[in-house]
């Protein structure tokens, strides 16, 4: 008989493509444990539960999930920056968006809604309608909104598309997620695309302000070591000019230019 441990454990074996044996050698136990937990002929400990989502790189909140399951309290909560623990987090937070200007950057949970942006960040984002504490996500999903001022909206589009599957299948499925990477690929469905893109070192977002035009690419960070629910899934989005006409441009803004 099953259980609700066996069912999750078993589930997320799956959609890490794992067989028992690949899973017990990865968490150093044996083929045939890992059997008897997924179908309820034995109990995990709290150490085995931990280590087995561990190795299947479960996020913070499956592994309370799991822990609930096999009759234990959670292990991970999500904390707020102003807590004591926090405090270190939020100094290097700020200290990343600080010492990235004049060029834009922001903090983005797993939905990719805005938790912190610099004074840049923030410009360009009322610019566009946007803010601390809006999704991008949802602004990409909207005709009137992103799709509207990006010059380069289709092949953006596509590489968000697969952006938010990767990031769906990395949690094991997110449903949010999946959804808006459907929209996005309805959106741009027969659209006519830069076939040349594939030559190119990366492929920048070209932002249409009034006359202006911006052009960025970006790289992300995480914390590594992310016990926290919330910080676990937090990013670090860096954007950085792709033409020297938009860094010019950031640092006349920088200046207090024009």
């Amino acid at each position: 008989m099953t259980t609700q441990f066996g069912n999750l454990l078993k589930e997320w074996r799956q959609t890490r493509k794992l067989s028992q044996l690949d899973l017990g050698l990865s968490a150093d136990v044996s083929a045939r444990h890992i059997s008897f937990l997924e179908t309820g002929r034995a109990r995990p400990s709290r150490a085995m539960v931990l280590n087995l989502s561990a190795v299947l790189e479960a996020p913070r909140d499956t592994r309370n999930a799991m822990l609930h399951a096999a009759g234990f309290a959670p292990s991970y909560r999500a904390r707020g920056l102003d807590e004591a623990d926090m405090i270190p987090i939020k100094d290097a937070l700020e200290w990343m968006l600080e010492r990235h200007m004049p060029y834009p950057a922001m903090v983005l949970d797993r939905h990719w809604k805005v938790i912190r942006a610099n004074a840049t960040a923030d410009l360009l984002l009322t610019q566009m309608g946007l803010g601390e504490g809006t999704s991008l996500i949802e602004a990409l999903v909207d005709d009137t909104g992103l799709p509207a001022i990006i010059e380069n909206w289709p092949e953006v589009a596509q590489h968000m598309v697969q952006r938010l599957r990767a990031e769906s299948a990395h949690i094991g499925g997110d449903a949010y997620l999946d959804a808006m990477a459907a929209r996005l690929s309805e959106q741009v469905h027969g659209a006519t695309l830069d076939l040349s893109s594939g030559s190119k070192a990366v492929v920048p977002t070209r932002y249409r302000l009034g006359e202006l035009t911006l052009s960025f690419f970006s790289t992300m960070s995480q914390f590594s070591t992310a016990e926290d629910i919330a910080l676990a899934d937090w990013r670090i989005e860096h954007l950085f000019p792709a033409d020297e006409q938009t860094r010019e441009l950031l640092v006349r803004l920088a200046a207090g230019g024009s």
